[in-house]
């Protein structure tokens, strides 16, 4: 409901890591997390077997400059294979194939375990319309607001991705203001149908405490 950050139910590592919390799909808003902060406990839950979602990871955070990391991200693009470059190291734009590399980083990927581990994983810009719905977590853990000291710097994961080549930050910007239109609309609708039974429930209360009065309850 509504274009929520934070929501009641979210994760809370590592107090919580000790009981099992297997959900069928684990839907995370990756907005105002911190990058490597969020990869690791994400990594460690798809080890574990849960499937995890990964939505708007344009807004994902990292500590640091907006320029240095930048410089860092630039560093990283001229690594290749100098014979035939399309041998690799193959560098990813979008800030999604970012993430999903980042998390790679942290799993045994060439085994059998962190392969089975990479299909659980799915990761977004924006939020598609088949999780608009769905009710989204957050990671206490991996937030920037509890993890980095106040007035340090920090920058957008979208930001950099867009200095070095992604081409569908516009794209992704108009379908999301679009989405919260939807998203406002449903919420309001929601609301309306929250009060009717409210109402309902307590004109049916108030009939029935009449009734049990009577017989002295």
């Amino acid at each position: 409901a509504g274009d929520v950050d934070v929501l009641a139910g979210a994760w809370s590592f590592p107090e919580a890591a000790a009981a099992t919390m297997f959900e069928k799909v684990v839907v995370i808003d990756c907005k105002n997390h911190l990058l490597g902060r969020l990869a690791s406990i994400v990594a460690k839950e798809l080890l574990n077997g849960q499937r995890v979602v990964c939505v708007r990871c344009e807004d994902i955070n990292i500590s640091g400059s907006f320029y240095r990391n930048k410089l860092k991200f630039l560093d990283k693009l001229r690594k290749r294979t100098n014979t035939n470059p399309a041998h690799g190291p193959y560098h990813f734009r979008a800030p999604s194939r970012i993430f999903h590399r980042v998390i790679r980083g942290m799993i045994p990927h060439k085994t059998h375990r962190g392969k089975c581990a990479m299909e659980r994983l799915k990761a977004f810009d924006g939020i598609p319309e088949q999780y608009e719905k769905s009710k989204r977590m957050v990671v206490p853990d991996a937030f920037r607001v509890t993890r980095l000291k106040p007035g340090r710097r920090y920058c957008v994961l979208g930001r950099i991705s867009l200095e070095i080549g992604w081409k569908h930050k516009e794209a992704v910007e108009r379908l999301e203001a679009k989405r919260k239109e939807r998203s406002a609309v449903y919420w309001e609708e929601k609301k309306a149908q929250l009060g009717k039974a409210k109402a309902a429930k307590a004109a049916v209360a108030d009939q029935f405490d009449a009734k049990l009065a009577k017989f002295g309850y």
